[in-house]
């Protein structure tokens, strides 16, 4: 969901959680207790690179890009995601 997110434009970690939430209809919100170590786990694997940014209020912020490995892996794990969801919705399929 992160990748995805990160697609189109460059966010930092509130904004991220926060068109999460959006996108999802409220029935997704991703705790700060999550998020942070995803974001490090993904500039760490190069999927992302956060860049030093400030805020509209003048806050320090990191501001979060989707790198080409991170456009590769998303076009992975978006992949694995329908097959999966193809594979669950044959499982609970109605005889």
């Amino acid at each position: 969901m992160i990748l995805r997110t990160l697609q189109r434009e460059h966010l930092h970690a509130y904004a991220i959680a926060k068109r999460i939430r959006e996108l999802s209809g409220g029935d997704i919100d991703i705790e700060d207790g999550s998020l942070y170590p995803a974001l490090t786990r993904m500039v760490l694997k190069g999927w992302l690179k956060a860049r030093p940014a400030l805020s509209d209020n003048q806050r320090k912020i990191k501001l979060y890009e989707l790198t080409p490995a991170g456009r590769k892996r998303l076009d992975q794990e978006s992949g694995a995601f329908h097959k999966m969801i193809r594979a669950i919705q044959l499982v609970i399929k109605p005889t």
